[in-house]
């Protein structure tokens, strides 16, 4: 199955917590804290991968998930770190963010590789929160939790070449025959049902021609395959438009070049200004050539145009050679230009304060830290607490917003009375 679309969920994993531990000695209780801190979470990475061709994988699992970070240990042990996952993807895939559309990456070249989302810091250990003045501290920090993202995965293939036109017109038989490419051929609509690749050899050098499937009026509005397949134009040099000029489909061949043409525009007007050069198939079928010299007078000079027959393989030479010559002159193909999205963790010492009637609730990022890293039980704890909150400039904030002896402030969930 071709799948060229896909809507994932990723996490990073967890950080793992650090632990409250004591050194126990022969005869003494107590000798230190030797709580370890806990292992960083797994980061979710893609990978470039060019012996990929569609994002099926993607279809039947939607959910990716690294490892957690182990929880510390005594003795100042570190806990392991998680296992990262590690999400490979055909060459061309673009990754954006579902909520916001932006794009994080354009996986373009083979081996690319892009963190996308980083595992969560694992917490401290209490060795961690021993000082000259706190000897012994019973709570350690718990680690950093992190949140799942939706991402979009679409496939845009990378071509130099892109060989459109209407159904049954002949596109995969050129495909066929100018390069090693072998696509299914059968004489019915749609026998092409995803892009097919082909390298294409010209001397001692080579270039990249997709068949794209799914071009008919009204493909830009959605109708057949539409827009599914349109977007595998989007990376392409140049095009060659096949057309068939016998009229045994019953259609008109400039009438084609028209239609094609305009769902190209209304799709991408960029499309509509590629370099394009006409393939006119089909001559060897009876009374093609009077239907080609009509068609070559309407095109005039706007497009470079050579007769071919796919099926004899008359012409194909010399189109392989109009086709290096136009490429030979045009830039090479290049990523996605585009302002970079990432996941970026906030800023851990933010908060703002907001005041409802006598209470006071105090929100942001500093709160998240003081969560992981308060037991409110433990009276070291609940001093570093204190301390953070003065230090920080919450108390000041609290006082002038008019916080008195009677009022509440909520911080975390948990409520507390303020002592002026």
């Amino acid at each position: 199955m071709f799948i060229d679309r896909a809507l994932i969920t990723i996490k990073a994993g967890d950080g793992g917590n650090g632990i409250t531990s004591f050194i126990h000695y022969k005869g003494k209780v107590s000798g230190g804290p030797d709580g370890g801190d806990g292992g960083k979470g797994g980061d979710v990475i893609f990978v470039a991968d060019k012996t990929l061709t569609s994002l099926a994988d993607y279809y039947y699992k939607t959910k990716y998930v690294a490892g957690n970070g182990e929880n510390g240990g005594p003795k100042d042990c570190f806990g392991k770190s998680g296992e990262d996952i590690v999400l490979r993807v055909p060459l061309g895939t673009v990754i954006k963010d579902k909520e916001t559309g932006g794009i994080i990456a354009d996986m373009f070249t083979d081996g690319q590789k892009k963190v996308v989302l980083v595992g969560g810091d694992g917490g401290k250990g209490n060795a961690k929160f021993a000082n000259s003045r706190r000897h012994a501290p019973h709570f350690s920090q718990t680690g950093e939790k992190t949140e799942a993202k939706k991402v979009t995965l679409e496939l845009k293939t990378i071509a130099d070449v892109g060989l459109v036109g209407f159904p049954n017109v002949g596109k995969s038989t050129v495909l066929s025959k100018i390069t090693r490419a072998r696509p299914k051929i059968a004489n019915y609509h749609f026998t092409t049902l995803s892009p097919n690749l082909g390298v294409a050899d010209y001397y001692d050098n080579q270039f990249l021609v997709a068949d794209i499937p799914g071009l008919i009026e009204g493909a830009s509005e959605g109708a057949g395959l539409g827009t599914e397949f349109l977007r595998h134009i989007e990376r392409t040099r140049m095009l060659v438009h096949v057309i068939d000029v016998s009229g045994v489909e019953g259609r008109d061949p400039y009438d084609d070049y028209l239609k094609i043409n305009a769902e190209l525009k209304n799709y991408s007007p960029e499309l509509a200004k590629r370099k394009q050069i006409i393939a006119a198939n089909k001559l060897d079928i009876y009374g093609a050539e009077e239907n080609f010299k009509e068609f070559k007078k309407k095109i005039g000079r706007k497009h470079k145009i050579i007769e071919i027959s796919a099926v004899t393989g008359k012409g194909l030479d010399t189109l392989k050679q109009a086709i290096y010559d136009v490429l030979v002159k045009l830039p090479p193909v290049k990523p996605l230009e585009f302002e970079e999205f990432n996941y970026v963790k906030p800023e851990r010492l933010s908060y703002e304060i907001f005041k409802e009637g006598e209470t006071f609730v105090v929100v942001g990022t500093l709160v998240e830290v003081l969560k992981r890293n308060v037991v409110l039980d433990d009276m070291n704890s609940l001093a570093y607490f204190h301390k953070v909150l003065r230090d920080r400039g919450i108390i000041a904030e609290l006082r002038k917003m008019g916080a008195t002896d009677k009022s509440t402030v909520i911080i975390g969930g948990e409520e507390f009375e303020f002592v002026d």
